[in-house]
């Protein structure tokens, strides 16, 4: 086997393409510059890049240079592969108000305390020749949370008696999981529909993207809670709903600004307005995270409990509480 990457693809990849070979890449500070056909030497295996991944961002695709789908030519095994790549920025909610900041590091420590806990992506953390926090990942096979709602095609009461009990279930362990991390000192800080995926096969629900963290002195979990809080408003509306959603429905609903998330002031947080059948105790839990309230959940540990306290007693969840005991 050759040394360039070309002579290293053609012993791996008889078939692959001269003209599409790049380089041996041992330094990846310059991620930009990494792109198909390079070959990333890391701990002693060849990675081929395949491509630059993307996330979407309200519709869009939103290119994330940094990330690599690769193929690492001694197993045959596909991966994701992070570079390192440092951001800073400010969010608010409400009367809250952090900096987040990416950190490769935070989600090296992460991916160590959740090894073997597929509640959670898996991979492990590798160092390039200049120190580079490289972090390969296990493939998920599956679909984002919000996708995984999107194709159900039931009415909502038909999805609430029949589909939305089990999905509460999955939630109340996808919850507990980011107890873990807290309880262990760490944010996952980047809660959000499309980082929860329905893993095929198996069904389950994992978390990932572990990379950011924000400096909140007073409640360091808080958006960790809100972004719950978020993803509980779109499981149990079975999508996000807006205000005037409601009122093209119905003109004489009255929906009100504390009617409204307060992460997001555009969604209905108030899931009673637009259907009155859910229950008083699972619509005051999706009421914490209005802008009416004031007085918020003081921990993940706290959510939890209420949605425990939701599943035991409420006749919605009776066949549920059958099939995950463990709850």
């Amino acid at each position: 086997m050759g040394t360039s990457a070309y002579e290293i693809l053609t012993h791996y990849i008889p078939t692959f393409p001269r003209k599409r070979a790049g380089r041996i890449v041992t330094n990846t500070t310059e991620f930009m510059s990494i792109d198909y056909g390079d070959v990333m030497l890391l701990d002693g295996k060849h990675h081929l890049v395949t491509k630059n991944l993307s996330e979407r961002r309200f519709g869009l695709e939103d290119p994330k240079y940094w990330v690599k789908r690769c193929r690492e030519l001694e197993t045959g095994k596909h991966h994701i592969i992070k570079l390192e790549f440092y951001e800073k920025f400010d969010i608010s909610i409400g009367s809250i108000r952090s900096s987040c900041y990416r950190s490769p590091r935070k989600e090296s420590r992460i991916l160590e305390l959740v090894d073997g806990d597929m509640r959670f992506m898996q991979g492990r953390t590798v160092l390039d020749e200049k120190g580079n926090c490289v972090r390969i990942l296990d493939i998920i096979h599956g679909s984002e949370l919000d996708i995984a709602l999107d194709r159900i095609e039931l009415s909502h009461e038909e999805y609430f008696n029949t589909i939305f009990p089990d999905y509460f279930a999955k939630f109340i362990g996808a919850a507990k999981a980011i107890d873990h991390l807290h309880q262990n000192h760490e944010q996952h800080g980047d809660i959000r529909r499309d980082h929860l995926l329905v893993e095929a096969g198996t069904k389950e629900w994992r978390w990932i993207d572990f990379d950011y963290t924000f400096g909140l002195r007073d409640n360091p979990f808080a958006l960790d809670l809100f972004g719950l809080g978020s993803i509980l408003l779109l499981l149990v509306g079975q999508r996000e709903i807006t205000a005037r959603q409601v009122l093209a429905l119905n003109q004489n609903i009255k929906v009100a600004s504390e009617d409204m998330a307060l992460a997001m002031p555009h969604r209905l947080a108030n899931i009673q307005k637009r259907y009155p059948y859910i229950p008083d105790t699972l619509n005051n839990i999706c009421m914490h995270f209005s802008a009416k309230n004031s007085v918020f959940y003081s921990s993940v540990t706290e959510f939890v409990s209420a949605l425990l306290t939701c599943f035991h007693e409420l006749p919605v969840f009776k066949s549920a509480r059958g099939r995950y005991p463990e709850v």
